[in-house]
């Protein structure tokens, strides 16, 4: 038996029904159910999505004769439900032809309205209808989109007016006329006439006259633009999967553009912006479709409510606004009446927030499309608690129905929309850290303190950033750098911040002498330009965008408590300082799963007795500067641990590169031999020996503690020391201290004997002890594959994802960015590694791991600090694998709470 491509639907039966969604797409499910509960909805057919992916592996003339029968009998039934005819002069029957993906992707794909239109149907239509201006419009619309989308008429440029706009408007012109609605019929039959000399010229073909030649043209058009620039661009950020294909949906015409009595439009159950439970949309008479969302006619407000709350915000009056611009409810009231019901029972159906299409053909309603409506993450969140409490919806559908990444709208600055209509983006990069941010282009750390200072916002714009910059990025209100990636210093620094970044911005050149820098070779910014970055999206503004702050309410709580509720993992949170702390605790943390030393030593004078311990000639010298830096040490321990009071927090011991905190500049190693007393030849050739060929591989983690001990001794004591205080004071602290780049037993082994013997002399001369946990950083492959026998000493994993991914891959999480943007498009990787995590790579070390060392220690505690802790993906195959918790930036700490939520819902189903 051949297989079923083709589904009808129609006078209140269809083939198709809601749940067949990946086979017959949103739309092509949702019209198949709409006939099924008794809506109106015009008669048609859907061309399954399996017919796109045979298209894309088959070709065109294939894919035509697989489906041609089918099609041809789906016609003939589309004639009978209209008694039209398809092709035929006096009778015609006319279609639209629509896209239609599994979800939704609003404006991305392409369709054609009117089709079976030619230079006889028309008359046709005119004289069946009594309405030859009726006729004629359809025809001009109908020869305009199907020369824009299937003969390739549009322009190459967005900036550009299309070739039938220029005709339009050059029509317009000499009639003295303003609007399409007030062009004569001749001027409409003057239009075809030019458009089809237009198509001649440019391609070198006659506009076709065949209806059958158009409907197959325009079913392959749609087929077409799946695979368009922009419907890849949008499947790529909303990580829509390539192989699922389009549906094309081909509907009998119902016709809004029939004079007075008839309009089009589109409506939402409940405001998509604020979640509001108000009943909206926006409508114009004598109209079709591509008019409402076009801008050519001011559209008017389907409610009384609404249209006043429009007339107050344009400044409109009452009396303008009832002449002008009614209402649907005051223009057409039965047809408002129905539409008012119809959307409650759709939405009741459905039991979530619906974007309809209407039609309203000469006082008749008719339905053309229902699908769940795209709303901001506010939105989100309100639909969906109030859905609870209204008893639509219960509490796991609330979780499920949570977009995680939409949540960042709530917790991060935003651009106000109003703000964003009006600019262009000049460049774009990686969308490091979210949020939205404004302010004057500084290049250095110094600069972006001085501007502060005085008052002034600031980006902060380097090539690349290093912990040398921290002061100056915990100033600004973001960061956009031209290198690096996803996990980048800037990436993950501004994550922990909550500050919004934008990295590998490639088009980006900046020259730190001058203070100026070069967008693309074209667009040129110095030191006090403003600049604005969206790190949602990685877009690059130039010029001041205003912003406004993210508002945290009842309904976002609600949203945790319900995700707490269901979760079994864990989330914590990556913080270094007790601020970070701070911010952590307030969106829920339940701890610390990471607390990196090394960047408490950029803060007041530490860096100076930082850099005298690293340039010191012995071991002497070393300690010598070591006991400066211990009781500033112990008290950033003490603030940490007091706001995180009851909760563990998990310190990791010093661990990148000793060179990057060392000056490399002429004036800060002067600095630094007064400060030692010794010859700036010296210093300058004590920095030079510390340099690497390949510094992420080199002297760093326990390999620096097991060479310099007196590091590891001195961190020990600052740890355990804090908690001994607070305990003194009936503060409870849990501290668990990580060795970090552990490759092998014994450097682990060796760190624990410094820690242990450390502690058991502290203890003795405190006269008091506190409970403490050691363990391992996973982040080195053969760590993971030896497990089994580390986890004989260490009594907890922490997977270091971010360092785990590039010893995996052999990819440098700093230079990635120069060829991940090609390997996306191409294809050889889905994701990017340092975002979402290779679960058939590294997530399978990490598994193994996990199970190898459990096997040795049953209750191993495993967790994740890597930054794709807080990435939804990720977190549902922690869930799978068993980790105990996440851990991740303090901002995504929401998200992660959410995520673990949905996994575990997920497990258990």
């Amino acid at each position: 038996m051949n297989k079923k491509r083709v589904y009808l639907f129609g006078n209140g039966d269809a083939e198709g029904k809601a749940d067949m969604r990946d086979l017959l797409g949103g739309k092509g499910a949702n019209l198949a159910e709409m006939n099924l509960i008794g809506l109106p909805v015009p008669p048609g057919f859907t061309i399954t999505t399996e017919v796109c992916t045979e298209y894309n592996q088959l070709g065109k003339n294939a894919v035509i004769e697989l489906i041609k029968l089918e099609v041809e009998e789906s016609i003939k039934k589309i004639e009978e439900a209209t008694s039209t005819k398809f092709g035929d002069r006096d009778n015609p029957c006319l279609v639209s032809v629509r896209s239609g993906a599994r979800v939704s992707m609003p404006g991305m794909m392409d369709t054609v309205l009117n089709l079976g239109l030619n230079d006889e149907a028309v008359v046709g239509i005119a004289k069946k209808s009594g309405n030859e201006r009726f006729a004629w419009d359809s025809y001009r619309r109908f020869v305009q989109m199907y020369s824009d989308v299937v003969l390739g008429m549009k322009s190459n440029f967005k900036s550009e007016i299309g070739p039938f706009e220029k005709i339009i408007e050059e029509v317009k012109k000499i009639r003295g006329v303003e609007l399409d609605t007030e062009l004569t019929l001749t001027d409409l039959k003057e239009l075809v006439v030019k458009f089809k000399i237009a198509v001649k010229k440019q391609t070198g073909r006659d506009f076709p006259n065949s209806p059958w030649e158009q409907l197959w043209g325009a079913i392959c058009a749609v087929f077409d633009s799946w695979m368009n620039e922009r419907a890849i661009l949008y499947r790529q950020m909303y990580r829509i999967p390539e192989e699922w294909g389009t549906a094309v949906n081909v509907q009998a015409m119902v016709f809004g553009n029939m004079g007075r009595t008839s309009a089009t439009g589109v409506a939402f159950t409940r405001d998509a912006a604020t979640g509001e439970d108000i009943f909206n949309g926006e409508y114009l008479i004598n109209a079709q479709g591509e008019d409402v969302v076009a801008g050519i006619r001011t559209p008017q407000q389907i409610t009384i409510e609404g249209s006043k709350r429009w007339a107050i915000q344009q400044g409109v009056s009452e009396e303008e606004r009832k002449v002008r611009y009614p209402s649907l409810e005051e223009s057409m009231p039965e047809c408002a009446k129905d539409l008012i019901a119809i959307q409650q029972k759709l939405e009741n159906y459905f039991k979530d927030m619906q974007d309809l299409e209407f039609t309203i053909q000469d006082g008749k309603l008719w339905l053309l499309q229902t699908r769940n409506g795209k709303r901001t993450g506010t939105a989100m969140v309100k639909i969906a608690i109030d859905m609870l409490k209204q008893g639509i919806i219960d509490e796991k559908t609330v979780l499920l129905r949570q977009e995680p990444e939409k949540l960042d709208e709530l917790l991060h600055p935003v651009f106000k929309r109003s703000a964003l209509a009006s600019v262009m983006p000049i460049t774009k990069g990686l969308p490091a850290s979210p949020g939205a941010a404004t302010g004057k282009i500084v290049f250095h750390a110094e600069e972006a303190e001085e501007f502060v200072a005085k008052g002034e916002k600031v980006i902060l714009c380097r090539i690349e950033t290093s912990p040398e910059d921290l002061r100056g990025m915990a100033v600004a209100e973001g960061i956009v750098t031209a290198r690096g990636g996803m996990t980048s210093h800037a990436a993950v620094v501004a994550r922990g911040m909550g500050k919004c970044c934008v990295s590998a911005a490639n088009d980006l050149q900046i020259d730190y002498k001058s203070k100026k820098m070069v967008i693309g070779g074209r667009v040129l910014l110095k030191e006090g330009d403003w600049i604005s970055l969206n790190g949602s999206t990685g877009l690059v503004y130039a010029g001041k965008i205003e912003t406004q702050e993210a508002e945290l309410n009842d309904d976002f709580s609600e949203i945790m408590r319900l995700a707490d509720k269901y979760a079994r993992l864990e989330v914590r949170a990556n913080a270094d300082t007790p601020h970070d702390a701070m911010i952590a605790r307030k969106f829920g943390a339940q701890g610390i799963g990471l607390c990196r030393t090394e960047h408490m030593f950029f803060e007041g004078d530490k860096i100076i007795a930082m850099r005298e311990m690293i340039l010191a000639k012995d071991e002497n010298g070393r300690r010598y500067a070591l006991a400066k830096l211990l009781p500033l040490q112990r008290a950033d321990f003490i603030g940490i641990f007091e706001v995180m009071e009851g909760l563990p927090v998990t310190v990791r011991l010093l661990d990148p590169p000793l060179h990057e905190f060392v000056p490399h500049d002429e004036i800060g190693q002067k600095e630094m031999a007064q400060v030692m007393g010794i010859s700036y030849e010296e210093i300058h050739n004590r920095v030079e020996s510390l340099l690497e060929q390949n510094p992420m591989l080199g002297l760093r983690g326990c390999r620096l503690g097991n060479l310099y001990p007196e590091i590891t001794e001195m961190q020990t004591r600052a740890i355990l020391e804090a908690a001994l205080d607070l305990k003194a004071k009936g503060i409870e602290t849990y501290p668990e201290i990580m060795v970090p780049l552990t490759g092998i037993l014994y450097e682990f082994l060796a760190q624990r004997k410094i820690i242990d013997d450390t502690a058991k002399v502290i203890f003795e001369e405190r006269k008091d002890k506190i409970d403490y946990k050691v363990g391992t950083m996973i982040e080195i492959p053969r760590a993971a594959l030896t497990a089994h026998r580390i986890a004989t000493s260490a009594e907890f994993f922490s997977f270091g994802t971010n360092d785990l991914t590039q010893m995996t891959f052999g990819y440098s999480r700093d230079d990635v960015a120069k060829f991940l943007p090609m390997y996306l498009e191409k294809g050889i990787l889905k994701d990017d590694p340092f975002a979402v995590l290779d679960q058939k790579g590294v997530g399978q070390l990490v598994e193994l791991a996990t199970k190898r060392g459990r096997e040795v220690k049953k209750e191993l505690k495993c967790g994740i600090c890597g930054e794709h802790g807080g990435e939804p993906r990720s977190v549902k195959f922690y869930e799978k694998v068993g980790l105990n918790y996440v851990s991740c930036s303090p901002f995504r700490v929401p998200i992660a709470r959410l995520a673990a939520s949905q996994a575990a819902i997920g497990q258990n189903k």
